[in-house]
């Protein structure tokens, strides 16, 4: 049985956008839709019965947003299967126990009763810090938002670590029928002179070349399963997440890797994930590869 997508919901716009872009995405992938609203409501209104006059009134609400989120679903795309659930735990965890059971987590970028200037809800950035499995971010503006730049981009990390991401990212681009970019950053540190005689040739042309040696290794095995993907790699010199940034103004989705280490508790994000949560402007994906 194919494993569903899951998307956290909670009323807010950002979770709204976030079920059409499930919605979008599982059709795509021939996936169900598992809508979770996660409350605390048994815990803080548990000696008032279940139904009836004094139903809780956080239940209440929490069945009517996953009740209308759902017909939202529906009506964006009839032949998707949709189910939805109130589960009574934290948001974080009872998505991080839905993710053990899903294709991935879709959350949006904020949610409701987050402040405004926030860039990235809590809810979001703790699940995708320490989410076993992929998890997508819904952000960006409309064009990424509907897939009109038929491109999605992928962050090339280190062969070790970003072999998931890999698999992750030429899927989705057989699937979206688009290109996929791949771009593999690299800095020449400063101390690196092209007058030091002990240097046989130009640093920068040295970690240029590595970076491309690199990405070889990191596609290599996915160019073969994947041989209909059109693909485009390019080597940027620069720091990764500014590449990134500027890049993800062309994307439908930008994908990147991180790692997950056994007995780590707490955030499991390394600098340019976590800026591209924040500021990317395309969806984000990040794909854990375990250690």
């Amino acid at each position: 049985m194919e494993l569903p997508l899951v998307v956290g919901v909670d009323g807010s716009d950002g979770s709204l956008t976030a079920v059409d872009w499930a919605v979008d995405e599982a059709a795509r992938h021939g996936l169900p839709v598992r809508l979770v609203y996660a409350s605390l409501w048994e815990r803080y209104e548990g000696g008032v019965p279940s139904d009836g006059p004094g139903r809780p009134s956080e239940r209440v609400m929490a069945e009517h947003v996953v009740a209308s989120a759902a017909e939202r679903a529906r009506r964006r795309n009839p032949e998707v299967k949709v189910s939805a659930e109130v589960v009574p735990e934290d948001a974080v965890s009872a998505l991080l126990d839905e993710g053990r059971n899903a294709s991935f987590l879709v959350t949006g970028s904020r949610g409701r009763g987050e402040l405004a200037g926030l860039l990235l809800g809590s809810v979001g950035l703790a699940v995708a810090s320490r989410a076993h499995g992929p998890v997508v971010v819904v952000r960006g503006d409309k064009a990424a938002l509907a897939g009109t730049h038929e491109r999605i981009l992928l962050g090339a990390g280190e062969p070790a670590t970003g072999g998931e991401a890999v698999r992750f990212a030429f899927r989705e681009a057989e699937a979206r029928g688009c290109t996929l970019d791949v771009v593999r950053a690299w800095r020449c540190p400063a101390h690196e002179s092209a007058d030091d005689p002990h240097l046989a040739q130009d640093p920068a042309h040295r970690h240029e070349q590595r970076a491309s040696e690199l990405l070889d290794r990191l596609l290599e095995e996915a160019v073969l399963d994947h041989p209909g993907v059109r693909l485009r790699t390019v080597t940027v010199e620069g720091p990764a997440r500014r590449v990134l940034l500027n890049r993800s103004a062309a994307a439908d989705l930008l994908i990147v890797g991180a790692q997950r280490r056994k007995g780590h508790i707490g955030l499991q994000l390394g600098r340019v994930a976590h800026t591209l949560l924040h500021h990317a402007d395309c969806p984000v994906a990040i794909v854990p590869q375990q250690a």
